[in-house]
């Protein structure tokens, strides 16, 4: 199972901490600069949609997660710029089997675009599951709430809100103490496909069903086009309402509109977008930046949070959809004969666009970053940053078949669309990397394979393995692409292997490459290389280096055990 998140919180702290240590020991030039900035993204590596609350002097994300499990990870911080992963929402698949399918849920399908709110010493995380049955029927959507008082849970069951079309739910705490669905549908009376409406409708939590009237809100400053990620705030005593519109790729965008009445009407923002690269060229540093959360500080200013996605290789990253951090001012409109002149808020207001490098949000908590990940296997649960593509077979991995490895069982399952495989990973959160694993298998059935597993998708990945076949063990590398099967890029005896070895892969300019050491790591011999844009994120989810092992269609008692996993994180300037 998954760590305690309280115990993993306290080690990921430390791991944080020592990662800070060591930047500051290793650049100490680049101090006074980076007590002064921050860099974005705030959370590297597949972190798509997210969503914001401050709690007191703490500061909560929540993220989508799609085909992954555990969900839902929320991460912690007391300055918005160094996040620490404090638990998942959804990490106890006994809890969601019956709403909430995760099982063979179809890639892309999954967690979407979830909602992180605090009222009356609860937390509040609203979601919805999509899932498609295949064989030509209908995707259903099913939108749900989970509650829990430390964000490290334990989290409740989900509360399904029944009737609730749509993705992308907020929930809205008013000052009267009524609580206010707000969701996003097709309308009834479309103008064009892909038209988008935002609803709302006040939502009864003893009951956890939607009361009295529907009311539709707004179709967004540009007709309504993938309107979704609706959020409202209250200020002044008007309310603002906070969509994504333009869908979520170059053309992505955050709108606004204010009413004086929750239930509407909402006037849009003359100046919309307020935040956007659609403007931007193709080639700027980061695009598709939008569907956004604000939040206010406790001294009065406001930030934004807002995903994009990084220009790293061919217009493109490894990396998926990531958070970033903007500053956001409030001005009044300045117009002497408008009635009313309303307050709006103006994102990143000295460039107007998501930037690299910004002024701290507080001058006396520089930001540290952790480019490492590094897992032992020391502990009795797993590291909280290990994902898993989909609910993980049961007793697929061990921690405690060998003290101090990870045994991976070669299950028959192959890596396939709604598939469960022996196949686990953390994200990558750089596009320059090198990433290593100690293994130590010993196969003699036939066709079973283990080692290093490189994922996008089901359908695109690479595997850095280990193969039994012809009664020799082989060392090879596995390309699957889309719309491709899967074909072996090379393939070599390993003549001299007594059953261990370290697989590593290095990221450089633009180009991965394939290593391999018979010697503990003392010396290491060039596989095999391609290039990086192999794996571009061309879905809702980002790259993960991970492990792997399998039978391939053959049942098989065999298994690897891994010694330990080592990440090290480059910035691409």
């Amino acid at each position: 199972m998954i760590r305690n998140p309280r115990t993993a919180r306290s080690v990921t702290q430390f791991l944080s901490c020592l990662g800070a240590a060591l930047c500051l020991a290793l650049f100490p030039p680049e101090a006074s600069a980076q007590s002064e900035t921050f860099r974005n993204p705030i959370l590297r590596g597949g972190y798509p949609d997210p969503s914001i609350v401050r709690v007191g002097d703490d500061f909560y994300i929540v993220n989508s997660t799609f085909e992954y499990f555990p969900g839902l990870p929320i991460h912690h911080s007391r300055d918005l710029v160094n996040w620490t992963l404090a638990g998942y929402g959804i990490h106890d698949p006994e809890l969601y089997r019956d709403a909430v399918n995760l099982v063979d849920v179809q890639s892309d399908g999954g967690i979407h675009a979830p909602s992180i709110r605090w009222h009356d010493g609860l937390f509040y995380v609203i979601t919805t599951n999509v899932y498609n049955p295949g064989n030509g029927q209908p995707t259903e959507m099913v939108n749900f709430i989970i509650t829990a008082e430390d964000v490290a849970g334990p989290w409740s069951e989900p509360h399904v809100i029944e009737g609730a079309p749509g993705i992308d739910p907020d929930i809205f705490f008013d000052d009267d103490g009524k609580a206010w669905y707000v969701g996003n549908h097709g309308p009834a009376d479309p103008e064009f496909p892909g038209q988008g409406e935002i609803w709302l409708q006040e939502l009864d939590l003893e009951n956890w069903r939607l009361t009295g009237d529907r009311h539709f809100l707004w179709r967004g400053a540009c007709d309504g086009t993938w309107a979704e990620g609706p959020h409202i705030y209250k200020r002044d005593g008007r309310y603002y309402l906070l969509i994504a519109e333009g869908g979520t790729s170059y053309n992505h965008a955050v709108m606004i509109a204010v009413s004086d009445e929750i239930t509407g009407p909402y006037i849009s923002n003359d100046r919309n977008p307020i935040l956007t690269s659609r403007n931007l060229s193709y080639s700027n540093w980061v695009h598709s930046t939008g569907h956004a959360d604000m939040v206010e500080l406790a001294d009065g200013r406001w930030y934004m949070v807002a995903l994009g996605k990084r220009n790293d290789e061919q217009g493109d990253s490894n990396m998926g959809r990531e958070s970033h951090l903007v500053p956001v001012e409030w001005e009044r409109e300045p117009f002497e004969w408008k009635d009313p002149r309303y307050e709006w808020p103006v994102v990143a207001p000295a460039t107007g666009r998501v930037e690299r490098s910004t002024p701290l949000p507080f001058e006396d908590a520089p930001q540290y970053r952790n480019d490492t990940f590094i897992d032992d296997f020391d502990s009795e649960s797993l590291d909280l940053q290990w994902n898993f593509r989909r609910v993980p077979l049961p007793g697929i991995y061990s921690l405690d078949s060998r003290e101090g490895y990870l045994r991976l069982y070669a299950h028959e399952n192959v890596i396939a669309e709604r598939g469960r495989a022996a196949l686990m990973g953390v994200r990558q959160q750089e596009s320059d990397f090198r990433y290593s694993v100690r293994m130590e298998f010993e196969p003699e059935q036939e066709n079973v394979e283990a080692g290093v597993s490189l994922f996008q998708k089901d359908n695109n990945f690479l595997n850095f393995t280990v193969a039994r076949s012809g009664g020799e063990n082989l060392l090879q590398l596995t390309l699957a692409e889309r719309d491709r099967a899967p074909v072996t890029l090379e393939q070599q005896a390993l003549d001299d292997y007594t059953g261990e070895i370290v697989l590593r892969v290095v990221s450089r300019d633009h180009k991965y490459r394939y290593e391999y050491s018979l010697d503990q790591g003392d010396s290491f011999t060039v596989f095999a290389e391609t290039d990086a844009a192999r794996l571009l994120s061309r879905g809702y989810t980002g790259a993960y280096l991970g492990v792997y092992s399998s039978g391939n269609g053959n049942a098989s008692d065999e298994y690897a055990d891994f010694d330990w996993v080592r990440y090290e994180g480059y910035e691409r300037i």
